[in-house]
């Protein structure tokens, strides 16, 4: 499932997966970041998730369920779902979060590095 952002958005999309509940995924063989989401404490089943920019400057998200690992060492191929009832519900999660900030930037929501920190609230 792919979930296209707009240009306006502005939120940094590391810290947007982060926020979503993703951890950042480095794969050691390709070199290919990318997200997952667990959806117990085993490392499957778990949504995993591209951030893709095409030839355009589009910027996407595409998203998947893992259901296993490869079967056999060396083997890219595993049992993934591209879309079905999870992948909907988690795909329309990330399209409100992204509607959210959208929204947020469009209020004019306080910039964070306009805000004083801790100490210098505190002294004054």
């Amino acid at each position: 499932m792919k979930i296209a952002l707009p240009f306006e958005f502005k939120e940094n999309l590391r810290t947007f997966m982060r926020r979503a509940g993703y951890a950042e995924f480095n794969d050691p063989n390709t070199g290919q970041t990318s997200y997952v989401k667990r959806l117990s404490r085993d490392f499957y089943p778990r949504f995993h998730a591209y951030v893709e920019q095409d030839k355009d400057n589009k910027t996407s998200i595409n998203l998947h369920l893992d259901q296993k690992k490869p079967s056999y060492a060396g083997a890219h191929a595993h049992n993934a779902e591209y879309d079905g009832g999870q992948v909907a519900e988690e795909g329309a999660k990330l399209e409100g979060l992204v509607k959210n900030q959208m929204d947020n930037q469009a209020q004019g929501a306080p910039d964070q590095s306009d805000k004083k920190g801790f100490w210098e609230r505190l002294r004054g």
